[in-house]
């Protein structure tokens, strides 16, 4: 469904052993643009379809009442889970050097200045 994008909303939940299992939905929700939501537990999700447990669900249509509902937990996990990975990418990192990095530069930039000076 994800693949496809016929799923408008995915919800998986966080206690699913093995954790391989749905590992990998996110970064595919991500890269399909599909919005994705974490529920605590997988028996939340087993009594929305009737069952005992439930590792994912994948929402693919909403009755036309329960539309502008479904709108905003759709902007919800958006801001929540889908955005707020790509700016915690782009803070990752933050160009900042090791420790034996910066000592390299200092001490460049020492030679550099007593060159200048004519030292």
């Amino acid at each position: 469904m994800v693949e496809t994008k016929k799923a408008k909303l995915v919800i998986i939940a966080h206690d699913v052993d093995p954790l391989e299992l749905v590992l990998w939905l996110p970064t595919l929700c991500r890269k399909k643009d599909v919005p994705y939501l974490i529920v605590k537990s997988k028996a939340r999700l087993g009594t929305v379809v009737h069952k005992k447990t439930s590792a994912v669900l994948a929402i693919t249509s909403v009755n036309r009442k329960d539309e502008k509902e479904f709108a905003v937990l759709v902007q919800k996990a958006r801001d929540n889970y889908n955005n707020a990975y790509f700016e915690t990418v782009k803070r990752s990192g933050g160009k900042i050097m090791g420790p034996k990095f910066n000592a390299k530069r200092k001490l460049e930039e020492r030679k550099a200045t007593n060159e200048s000076k004519g030292i």
